[in-house]
């Protein structure tokens, strides 16, 4: 249960940071504790954590990039993320509501639900009403 809960951490760290990077150009701790609603000293342990582990690199009082295992781990996260949510838009589920359900699900679904989340998707999309003509 710890470790799948750190992996949850982990992956939103590094999609947090990712898109920190493509929005403002450069992902600082200040920032990542605020979106996150934590401390920076929490924050900063964690960043450890994921520097040891190879998913970012810094230094003190630097901004902080992602290694390429970071970056994997935040397409894939974002990859997931972005399929959830498209299915519940797609089986009805307001706008608002599954942006906050998406975030959970994300990080417990395998990848045969994400497979037929993608098939329903693709299914229900316009021109893909189920006719060959």
């Amino acid at each position: 249960m710890r470790q799948a809960h750190q992996m949850e951490s982990t992956e939103d760290y590094v999609e947090l940071i990712d898109d920190l990077i493509r929005s403002q150009g450069e992902a600082r701790l200040v920032e990542v504790a605020e979106r996150l609603g934590i401390s920076q000293p929490s924050a900063s342990k964690t960043l450890a954590r994921l520097q040891r582990e190879g998913f970012v690199t810094s230094e003190p009082y630097r901004s902080i990039f992602l290694t390429d295992k970071g970056k994997a781990l935040a397409d894939s996260a974002r990859e997931r993320h972005d399929l959830v949510y498209q299915f519940l838009l797609c089986i009805g589920v307001s706008d608002a509501t599954a942006k906050i359900d998406s975030e959970g699900v994300e990080h417990h679904v395998s990848a045969e639900t994400l497979e037929a989340f993608r098939r329903i998707i693709g299914e229900r999309q316009p021109g893909n009403a189920g006719t060959d003509s």
